[in-house]
C-alpha cells in the first residue's frame, strides 16, 4: 500500500489533473478548428493525456485499500497546545504535590514507633498522584507502553506489601492497536484492579495476563489473585469497591467486564476491548 503525505499526494493528484484539463482543451481546440495542431502535435498530446490519465488511476487505486480502511476517530485528537498545558500541568503536580508528599512521608519514617496507617494512605496518595501524571504524560502512547508505565510503578509498592506480581504478555503477530481513548480505559481498569488487590485482598500472588485475540479482534486484559475473595452477588449492593467504575470503564472503551470470585477462593477481574488501527 502506497503511503503518502495528505498535502503532497492531492498536490500530485490536482497537478495531473491540470495537465488532463489543459491537453483535453488542446485537442478540443484542434478538432474545433480553434487552434492548429499538426498530426505529430496531436499525436504527443494524445499520448500525454493518456499517461496523465493512467499515472492518476494509479495513484488512486494505490490508495483505495487505504481508503477502504479508514475509520472516523471515536474520540477528538488533542491539539499540540492542549498536549503542552497537559504536560506542564503534570509537572506541576509531580514537582509541587509529589515533593509535598515526600516530605509527610520523610516525616512518618522519624517517628518511633511509626504510624503504619498514616505511612500506608500517603503512599497510596503518591500512588495515586504518579498514576494522574503518567496517565496526562501518556496521551496517544500505544497501549503497551501504558501497561509498562503502570507495572513500573506498581511492582515495587507491591514487593514491598509481600505481594508476588507475575505479568504475562500474548501478542501474537501484527496487533490491531486499540484507540487512545480504549487505551486509556483499558489500563485504568488494571489499575483499578490492582489497587482493590492492594487496599482489600489481602493477597499474596497477582497475576496480569495480557493477550490480543486476533480471532475476534479483542484486547484482553486479565488480574487474578489469590485474596481472601468476595461475594459478587452481595458487592453488587455495596458502594466504594471501583467495581461498577471498571465496569463502567469497559462499557466507554466498547468491551466488557467479567468479575468472578468466591469468598477465600480469590478473586479475577478480566476486561476485554477492541482493536482499533492497524499498526504499521
Amino acid at each position: 500500500m502506497l503511503v503518502t503525505r495528505p498535502a503532497l499526494f492531492a498536490t500530485v493528484c490536482s497537478g495531473l489533473w491540470l495537465v488532463q484539463l489543459g491537453l483535453m482543451g488542446a485537442i478540443a481546440a484542434r478538432w474545433w478548428g480553434l487552434w492548429t495542431l499538426t498530426r505529430v502535435q496531436l499525436a504527443w498530446c494524445g499520448a500525454a493525456l493518456a499517461g496523465a490519465t493512467l499515472v492518476l488511476g494509479a495513484l488512486l487505486l494505490a490508495q483505495l485499500p487505504r481508503a477502504a480502511r479508514w475509520r472516523p476517530r471515536l474520540t477528538p485528537r488533542a491539539s499540540a497546545e492542549l498536549q503542552a498545558e497537559r504536560k506542564r500541568i503534570a509537572r506541576d503536580l509531580h514537582d509541587k504535590l509529589g515533593s509535598q508528599l515526600i516530605n509527610a512521608l520523610a516525616l512518618l519514617h522519624g517517628r518511633t514507633p511509626p504510624d503504619r496507617e498514616a505511612q500506608a494512605a500517603l503512599e497510596q496518595c503518591m500512588l495515586d498522584l504518579r498514576f494522574v501524571v503518567d496517565s496526562m504524560d501518556a496521551q496517544g502512547e500505544p497501549v503497551t507502553t501504558r501497561l509498562a508505565r503502570l507495572r513500573h510503578r506498581l511492582q515495587p509498592v507491591l514487593e514491598r506489601r509481600g505481594v508476588q506480581l507475575v505479568w504475562n504478555m500474548d501478542l501474537p503477530g501484527h496487533p490491531r492497536e486499540p484507540n487512545p481513548h480504549s487505551s486509556e480505559q483499558l489500563v485504568s481498569v488494571v489499575q483499578e484492579a490492582l489497587s482493590n488487590v492492594l487496599q482489600h485482598s489481602g493477597a499474596t500472588k497477582v497475576d496480569i495476563n495480557v493477550r490480543y485475540v486476533p480471532a475476534t479482534d479483542l484486547w484482553q486484559a486479565e488480574v487474578c489473585d489469590n485474596g481472601r475473595g468476595l461475594d459478587v452477588q452481595q458487592l453488587a449492593h455495596c458502594s466504594g469497591t471501583g467495581i461498577a467504575g471498571m465496569q463502567q470503564r469497559a462499557r466507554l472503551a466498547g468491551g466488557q467486564l467479567v468479575l468472578s470470585s468466591q469468598p477465600g477462593e480469590g478473586t479475577r477481574v478480566l476486561v476485554s476491548v477492541p482493536g482499533g488501527e492497524p499498526v504499521v
